[in-house]
């Protein structure tokens, strides 16, 4: 038979193997619940600037000898933030191995996470295991993260050259990224799981009830980012009221409504801790569904919520002591994978 009209090879045969996409994503998920909570600790520890240069690979690397401690101590002894800060404290090498600690497993966690989930997807790919439709979804999610990495470093040069800490603005996105690319991988996973299950493919749909839970954690979140970034925890240690009186007496409306909603501390400091109650309300509203279709979700709700607004109080009362805001974030994070899970258990019903 003369080769040239011989049949092409039929490609290879798709083995779809979605409950270990699913497995994979819950994974990737979990890992960037840890590097938020590992990012609350960096910023509460002020280490976020400890490490002054970006280098995606070898950065990966701590410094090994006295002389690598020497060379990076040095690139961060020229940061506004040690010489108006850190230098006059009297902050020696010692102190300034602790911070670099914090910052160099943020980023090495990052690296991880981008290994953990890139290196399995290629695998998948290859095998044709990605079920159809869902390829530029983990496509998606993955740029996401190369993305964060990059929001990252632009939120650290914010603070290297005239400030002494991160834009808090820079510091909001760089989080809310991070729960996106958590909750996305959340829900996608849980559509793999129901397609694993069902044998249909038939992916949950964002409902109003959804729509609105999520978008008053949206505010919630970015007033919490912005707290922390311009440590306006600290402006009161005392709850239901801030210096005596509900309103406090320090918000300054001198330069303008928009200038005093996103920079003065009074100010978002009481939205803040005040907005919860109203995601208090809807999420009871959102779970009380959720329950009647499935009552682990609705219970994950409820417990994340009110773990989140105790120790909101005990944050405040303890004038922002570290684990107890760190524990703050942690809880806050699970408490968005808990309602993106109730989400999604709505969204499925409803398709």
């Amino acid at each position: 038979m003369d080769p040239a009209l011989s049949p092409a090879p039929l490609p290879a045969a798709r083995h779809p193997r979605p409950l270990a996409l699913s497995n994979l994503l819950l994974i990737v998920a979990g890992l960037v619940f840890a590097m938020v909570v590992v990012g609350g600790i960096t910023r509460l520890t002020e280490s976020g600037l400890s490490i002054t240069e970006w280098r995606p690979l070898s950065g990966a690397i701590p410094p090994l000898n006295a002389a690598d401690w020497t060379h990076a101590f040095r690139l961060y002894q020229a940061t506004p933030e040690y010489r108006l800060i850190n230098g006059p404290a009297g902050m020696d090498l010692a102190a300034f191995k602790q911070i670099y600690f914090w910052e160099w497993l943020h980023r090495l966690l990052g690296r991880l996470i981008g290994l953990a989930f890139a290196l399995p997807l290629a695998w998948f790919a290859v095998r044709r295991a990605i079920p159809r439709g869902y390829g530029w979804k983990l496509v998606g999610l993955l740029l996401l993260g190369a993305a964060q990495g990059g929001l990252g470093w632009y939120m650290v040069m914010s603070g290297l050259v005239a400030r002494t800490n991160v834009s808090h603005f820079r510091l909001s996105a760089h989080l809310l990224l991070a729960l996106t690319i958590m909750a996305a991988s959340i829900w996608v996973a849980l559509d793999l799981r129901r397609l694993a299950i069902t044998g249909e493919d038939r992916p949950a749909r964002l409902t109003r009830p959804a729509i609105l839970a999520l978008a008053v954690l949206f505010v919630q979140i970015l007033f919490g980012a912005w707290v922390a970034g311009l440590d306006a925890g600290q402006v009161a240690n005392s709850w239901p009221l801030m210096h005596g009186r509900l309103i406090p007496d320090g918000i300054d409306w001198s330069l303008g409504i928009g200038h005093t909603l996103t920079y003065d501390p009074f100010l978002i400091h009481f939205i803040h801790r005040w907005w919860a109650w109203v995601v208090v309300a809807v999420l009871i509203v959102v779970a009380r569904q959720v329950r009647a279709i499935d009552r682990r979700a609705s219970i994950a709700i409820h417990a994340a919520l009110g773990t989140q607004i105790l120790l909101g109080i005990a944050t405040v009362l303890t004038g922002v002591a570290i684990w107890f805001a760190a524990l703050h974030q942690a809880v806050g994070a699970s408490l968005v994978a808990a309602t993106v899970w109730g989400a999604h258990v709505i969204g499925a019903r409803a398709r």
